[in-house]
Formats: structure tokens, sequence, C-alpha cells
């Protein structure tokens, strides 16, 4: 019984080599620590609890000690990830060409400008804040591989971050779950290879990780989104739902200032850098958004309207057009105002909210676009998945929708893209069903964000309620 209870008896048979230089130190440590309580004078039911508490219970180890834990919780996310990514890949080299014509096309000519000191002046298809330049210059920094081949490899980086900062975000916890970061995983395949062919996939992992880090870090997560935000401009609505004081302002002052700063220098060392300005402000009701919708189906009807190739992308001519883009954007302004009045009604915040709102505001903004691009869908994964990092989220039916938004709008692009440009009923069906399930999801996500938190539910709730994210 002594040989058994005694630890420096259980040194002996277990660890030949005792307490000598060759056994790791910490584990020397940890041998000597339980012989200084065998010493104790203390009996032998409470010294055998003790002894287990140290050696085996699996909370006294650190996380990274434990394999175990990598297989029941990562490794089957990391392998479903790797295997999607490989047939991802496997498509874009294999599938259409004219996906990832306008990588190593359009972005190469593009990179080829910014290498030397100017943006695309005058280019009716260059529609990017600045900070998009830094995206088309970047594959430059890899000269071993082409530049379609290089632009992948970035893009599949961003990918690879954005799943460990949502993996470390929902392992925070009880209140965080994993779910998040196999949202991202299982949804951004549903795009196939358009994911990988378009440079959205690198702005959300910066917007990510900004929002991410915004609840402990709100300078560094206000600095993330502004650079984000100068890539392309939706990042910037991610902090509407900052709790109000101090966070809120350290965090938009950190988005002004880190948006503002960049703008400047590459404005200094580039030449045009707001030129998109003019170009953004001539778009017109693009063939995928809601207003396209609603002018293929009055094609459909009897419109002498038609669509054509401009700016980039196939929009609408025709009597009333103006009428339609007009109404987007009153309907975007009517949005606007209604997440304004949403943070000044809004009474409890929780760890979900500032996530939640984010979604909720980009959802807003998409659907009342005049352009509905399919690469929209790759922002609205990368919120959902944030948001389902922390349990107490109110947009998990928001995120379902937008699983099935995401599957139809890859019938639209590629599949079914000449029928939708063609406006025949099939193509008006897909589209109708797709942007159906986008405005349900705004919709859905409006209601679940407000009676969340600005609801008064009885008088105490007048006061607000700030719960710290873990």
């Amino acid at each position: 019984m002594t040989d058994v209870l005694c630890p420096r008896a259980v040194a002996r048979e277990g660890n030949p080599h005792g307490e000598s230089p060759l056994f790791p130190s910490g584990m020397a440590l940890l041998w000597k620590a339980e012989a200084t309580v065998a010493k104790a004078p203390v009996d032998i039911r409470p010294f055998r609890t003790r002894t287990a508490s140290v050696v085996v219970a699996p909370k006294a180890r650190p996380l990274l000690l434990r394999p175990r834990t990598w297989t029941e919780q990562w490794l089957g996310l990391v392998a479903y990830w790797v295997s999607s990514r490989v047939v991802m890949l496997a498509i874009l080299r294999k599938g259409h060409g004219d996906i990832a014509r306008e990588v190593h096309s359009l972005y190469r000519h593009w990179g080829h400008l910014l290498a030397h000191g100017s943006y695309p002046v005058g280019d009716v298809t260059w529609q990017y804040p600045p900070g998009a330049g830094l995206v088309m210059v970047a594959p430059k920094l890899l000269p071993f591989l082409s530049y379609l081949q290089a632009f992948v490899v970035l893009v599949l980086i961003a990918d690879a971050l954005t799943m460990a900062a949502l993996l470390r975000a929902g392992s925070g916890g009880p209140a965080r779950s994993l779910a998040g970061a196999w949202f991202w995983v299982l949804g951004l395949p549903l795009m196939m290879q358009l994911a990988y062919a378009r440079f959205d996939v690198l702005v959300t992992a910066v917007a990510v990780l900004g929002l991410l880090a915004l609840p402990r870090h709100p300078r560094v997560g206000g600095a993330l989104v502004g650079l984000a935000a100068i890539i392309k401009v939706w990042p910037v609505l991610t902090v509407l739902g900052t709790p109000r004081g101090r966070t809120s302002r350290e965090a938009w002052l950190a988005v002004l200032a880190s948006a503002a700063v960049l703008s400047l220098l590459l404005a200094t060392v580039f030449r045009g850098a707001f030129g998109f300005l003019s170009e953004q402000s001539r778009r017109g009701i693009e063939v995928e958004s809601f207003g396209g919708t609603a002018l293929q189906l009055a094609k459909l009807l009897g419109w002498s309207g038609h669509a054509t190739t401009r700016y980039g992308s196939v929009e609408y001519v025709g009597p009333y057009v103006g009428a339609v883009s007009a109404l987007a954007v009153l309907l975007t302004a009517l949005s606007f105002a209604w997440l304004l009045l949403w943070r000044l009604k809004a009474r409890r915040w929780t760890g979900a909210t500032p996530y939640d709102a984010a979604l909720t505001a980009v959802l807003l903004f998409t659907v009342t676009s005049r352009v509905i691009s399919p690469q929209y869908m790759i922002w609205l994964i990368g919120l959902a998945a944030v948001c389902l990092t922390v349990r107490g989220t109110t947009q998990r039916p928001v995120a379902g929708l937008l699983l099935l938004a995401t599957g139809i709008t890859t019938v639209d692009y590629p599949m079914f893209f000449s029928s939708v440009t063609h406006s025949t009923w099939h193509g008006f069906a897909v589209m109708a069903l797709r942007n159906g399930l986008l405005l349900a999801a705004a919709l859905l996500s409006c209601v679940r964000l407000w009676r969340a938190s600005a609801v008064t539910l009885r008088a105490a709730d007048s006061t607000p309620v700030v719960e710290r994210a873990a």
C-alpha cells in the first residue's frame, strides 16, 4: 500500500529515470510536489484525493498539452477545411475560365498600373476604395508564382486565418460555440470556385478579425475595421453595434483614424486614389439586385428595357430604371435611419449584440443595394459565422436562411446566369428565390435584434445593461 500511494515509489516504477536531468524538468517538479504532499501528516483518503486532483485532473493540464482535445474539437473541423478547399481549388483549376479571368486579366492589369504608381484612372470598372489597390499589388510579393496562383494563395491564407480566428473565439468558454467556425468552413464551399476568384475573402477576413477584437481591444478592432473599410466600404457598418460609452468612442475613433491615415498615405503614393467615387455614382440597376429582379419581371410582362454590360457588370437600361435606382438609394437611407433608431432605443447589450447588429446592418445595405454580386454572400457568411461563436446570438435562423441563399446564388452564377441576363422565366425564378431568402433574412434579423435589445420588457429594463463578451 505504501508503494502504491507514495509518489517516490510510483516514480521508481513508472519513471526509471527518477529525478535525473534526463527527465523533463516540469514533470520532475510535479513528482516533487506530490512527494511533499505525501510527507504531510494526513490520512490516506484525503491524500489519495489530493494526489488524484494533481495528477489526473484534466483541467489542471494546459490545453496545448492535450492532443486528445485537438481530436475532439478541432481535428474534424480542420480535416473538413482541408478536403473542401482542395475540391474548391480543383474546380477553380478545371472549371469555368471566365470566373478566374477577372483575376488573371483585370486584377493583374490593375496591379501592373499600381506597381507603376497609379490607380486605374478613367477605367469604369474600377469602383473600389483606395485600399483595394493593396490587394491588387499583393500577389506581386510572390514573384515565383503566376499572378493568379499568388492571388489564390493569399485568399487561401485569409480563409485559414478566418477559420482559426473563429475557432479561437468559439473556444473561449461555456458561453462560446464552435458553430461559427463550422459555419464558415461549411458555408464558403457553397460558393464553389468563385470564393477564390474574387478578393472578398480577403476583406472579410480583416473585417472578421476586427469584429472579434472589438469587445476586448476596441482600438485594435477599430483599426482593423478601418483597414477593411478602405478596401471595401461595407465593413464600416460592423461597428454600429458596439456598446454605448468608452468602447464605442475608442472603436469609432480608431476606425476613422485608420481609414483616414491609410487613405492619405495611398493618395500620396499613388495617383488617382479617389477616382472610384465618380465611377461608383454612375452605377445603375444590376440584374441580380432586388431592383433588377423587379425589372426582369417587367421585361417578361412587356417592358421595353434590356440588360447590357456597363461598369463591369450586367445592368438594365431603359424607361423607369432611374426611378428604380432612386428608390434603392431611398431604401438604403431608410435602413440607415432604422439602424440609428435601434441604437437609440437599445437598452440591453450582451456579448452577442455587437455581432448581431453587424450582420443586420450589412444585410440591410445588401438587400437595398443597386448591385448584389454573387461574392457579396461571402461577407454575410463571415458575419453570420461571427454571430454563431456566441451561444446567446439571436441570428441562428438568419444564418440558416443565408446558407440557403448562398446555395441558390451558385445556381444563379455561373449555372443560370445566361438565363438571368436574357430575362427568361427560369432566370427570374432563380433570382426571385435567392432575393426572397435575402429579404426574409434581413427582416428576421431586424426583428430578432430589436426584440433582444430594444424592446422594454418591464420598467427596470430602461436602465442599460451590458454584458461583457467571454
